[in-house]
């Protein structure tokens, strides 16, 4: 699986765990080298607090477009370590 933002490779790796229709991503397959701070936080019930990041590829910004589970919930496990996509981001 690739995650593809702004004609770039964001995250690329055959082991992803899909949550909702979501496919997560190792924490080493996403390039840190495009991830930007974001302050924003969302809660779920059955998986906890999500943090995200924005992506920022080649001068464009993307807000929040990237979220992860630093403390899941037991039921949520087996996405820690991981981080999903959205905002435009293509996953194929």
């Amino acid at each position: 699986m690739k995650a593809i933002w702004n004609g770039v490779v964001i995250a690329e790796s055959d082991d992803t765990v899909v949550v909702e229709g979501n496919h997560y991503f190792p924490e080493a397959a996403v390039k840190r080298e495009y991830l930007a701070f974001s302050n924003h936080r969302t809660s779920c019930q059955w998986k906890g607090q999500a943090r995200y990041r924005s992506l920022l590829v080649n001068g464009e910004m993307n807000p929040d477009a990237v979220w992860y589970y630093p403390e899941p919930s037991e039921a949520a496990a087996e996405i820690k370590g991981r981080l999903a996509f959205w905002k435009g981001v293509q996953v194929i």
